[in-house]
């Protein structure tokens, strides 16, 4: 609830009992409360500070929800008579409108109804993606180091091993976590991921294992942690190398005993959890500056994943996964490319891209909403145009061992048409084909 009348404010969370209501005065503090707890439903005036007379602010604020969680509803509340911004509300992407003065059954009954659909459209999400998608998709696995990676996965997801993700940021951890949920057999049940870092040291312990009501100011109710809420599924331990250590005892004895304790409570309650925690630190380090306990280290590192950097992804991977995103990207923005120019080609390869596939997707996600081209141009990425040239793929030129290396990055430069890749490689047809047999390596044979 985005409201800055304290009056409002009493009767409106009087009237929502039935929820868990969450408030906010103003834009920072509705966008802080949305990055935290993505509520299904928001109800939100538009007239808020430092416009409280004008709707400039509100209008502001909705936008900004709608493009962060874009599956959330938002309630516009407007001023008597104000049918213009009302409609102009929906528009951008409001749920639904109501205008004032209040009526709490009128209003109770657009909530309950938002909160519906919200949760109709929830499931069906869950539906198409268990029919249509892959337990890896969004990983492009076109690199040997990511090829491994994605081996393990495989291996280790059936099991119910404490696995420890080890990457940079922005190499796809959170991904592939979600891909050891989603071939385990634990995929009907949730999937709970916190991150230690974004939530402040005094609240991380009562996120977590939750408390009991009384336990501190504030604490009216009796509500169950992270990791009760993650009880038969998998709880995603994000940024673990930044847990406090008070906190880290705490967690290396319930990974031991599968008991948690509420924050003011004495009751030990058993929870069935498959943890899964993902860090960009070097946690030995970590352990030698004493800012992280050993035994929990070995707890937590029953199976340790090492994710590459885009940097060491070769292959043409990285031309592979910015064709991936480009296409996507189009799509969601009703925008239509024919590729990368040979310059974009280039800067894609030759970058070393330091954020990752995170920098990756910002980057072509905002050459596609500026582009006037039809191809994306290294301008459009806003990187160098005057890097290293198209390496050399003649397979007269390059050693015998590799060959298989050349043949991926030959395929990733002509988009998978057979006929220019071999042409790249200074080969013909047949001996390329012969070629991708002879390393196994996938291609589209309509190609």
């Amino acid at each position: 609830m985005v409201e800055d009348d304290p009056g409002l404010q009493s009767q409106l969370k009087w009237c929502f009992t039935d929820y868990e209501v969450l408030v906010a005065e103003d834009r920072a503090g509705a966008l802080a409360q949305l990055r935290r707890h993505e509520p299904p439903v928001v109800l939100q005036d538009l007239g808020l500070p430092p416009d409280a007379e004008g709707v400039s602010e509100g209008i502001a604020t909705l936008e900004e929800i709608l493009a962060l969680v874009p599956a959330t509803k938002v309630i516009v509340v407007t001023g008597h008579g104000d049918q213009q911004n009302a409609v102009r509300s929906v528009a951008i992407g409001a749920y639904d409108f109501y205008q004032k003065p209040v009526d709490t059954d009128t209003l109770q009954l657009i909530v309950d109804r938002a909160y519906h659909i919200h949760e109709l459209e929830r499931q069906n999400q869950k539906l198409l993606q268990k029919q249509g998608m892959s337990p890896l998709d969004g990983i492009v696995a076109a690199s040997e180091p990511m090829l491994q990676v994605c081996r393990i996965v495989e291996k280790v997801a059936p099991t119910n091993a404490t696995t420890l993700l080890l990457g940079e940021s922005g190499t796809g951890k959170e991904v592939l976590a979600r891909a050891l949920h989603s071939l385990s057999p634990r995929v009907d049940k949730g999937f709970v991921a916190i991150n230690c870092a974004a939530i402040p040291e005094n609240l991380l312990e009562s996120e977590l294992f939750g408390y009991e009501r009384g336990a501190f100011t504030g604490a009216v109710r009796q509500t169950p942690g992270k990791i009760e809420h993650a009880d038969g599924g998998t709880l995603f331990l994000d940024e673990i190398g930044d847990m406090p250590l008070s906190l880290q005892a705490k967690l290396l004895r319930f990974l031991q005993e599968r008991v948690v304790e509420r924050v003011g409570g004495r009751e030990e309650i058993p929870v069935d959890v498959r943890v899964v925690c993902a860090t960009n630190q070097n946690l030995e380090v970590a352990i030698r500056e004493n800012r992280f306990r050993e035994d929990l280290y070995y707890r937590i590192s029953e199976i340790t994943i090492r994710i590459p950097p885009l940097r060491e992804r070769d292959g043409g991977c990285r031309l592979l996964l910015a064709r991936t995103l480009l296409e996507r990207f189009a799509v969601q923005y009703h925008r239509q490319f024919r590729g990368f120019s040979p310059d974009g080609q280039n800067a894609v390869e030759n970058y070393s891209w330091p954020g990752n596939v995170r920098e990756m997707e910002n980057k072509i996600k905002g050459a596609v909403i500026m582009a006037e081209g039809r191809y994306i141009t290294a301008a459009d990425l806003g990187l160098a145009a005057d890097g290293e040239q198209t390496p050399s793929l003649n397979l007269r030129e390059v050693r015998k061992d590799a060959e298989s290396r050349a043949i991926n990055s030959a395929l990733a430069y002509a988009a998978g048409n057979i006929s220019k890749a071999a042409q790249l490689l200074g080969i013909t047809r047949p001996t390329l084909y012969d070629l991708l047999d002879k390393y196994a390596i996938h291609y589209d044979r309509d190609h």
